[in-house]
């Protein structure tokens, strides 16, 4: 009778801690969650898609910035998974490098701004707390995180674009190679 008893305590133990988990989220990371979407899409808002958009055609023509900054800027006011239609103000043949760049920065961001890709939340939470009860400062981690994704999607959108060209020439598509 005590091992059923233990037992029936260890599997009502399971529920209690998923429940003080949850009352956490409840009371804080969900309201923070909500009130930057809020913000960011209000702040959208103020500025006008159309003039995102217009600022975003005109700094693809530059590698550096189509691999860095466009994608910052699109996973950050159209998070994921709208972020990846940003990709229609590039020409067809910087599309493949751009999406590569932009999947590759959903979790880099979300340690600074968990708006931005709130699926990856969970995942950025069980790193930082780990990272946090052996000392280290979530918002470091976060900073971390942020430039380090910005280089590695640097370089991932320079090969993918070497790569799709590649492979344009290799099937004959040298017409999408020679637009803009």
């Amino acid at each position: 009778m005590d091992f059923m008893i233990m037992i029936a305590e260890g599997f009502m133990g399971m529920f209690e801690a998923g429940a003080e988990v949850f009352m956490g989220y409840m009371t804080g990371i969900i309201p923070l969650l909500v009130t930057l979407i809020t913000a960011v899409n209000a702040i959208t808002k103020m500025i006008g898609e159309e003039k995102i958009n217009g600022f975003i055609q005109k700094i693809t023509k530059y590698a550096v910035l189509r691999y860095t900054l466009v994608p910052f800027i699109a996973v950050f006011f159209f998070t994921n998974p709208m972020c990846y239609t940003v990709g229609r103000f590039l020409p067809e043949k910087y599309k493949p490098a751009f999406y590569d760049s932009a999947v590759s920065f959903v979790h880099p961001i979300t340690g600074l701004f968990p708006h931005a890709n709130s699926a990856e939340l969970f995942v950025w939470l069980g790193v930082a707390t780990g990272y946090t009860a052996a000392g280290g400062s979530q918002a470091q981690l976060g900073l971390m995180f942020l430039l380090t994704g910005l280089i590695v999607i640097l370089m991932r959108g320079l090969v993918t674009e070497r790569i799709s060209a590649y492979m344009f020439k290799k099937q004959g598509h040298e017409k999408i190679l020679k637009e803009n």
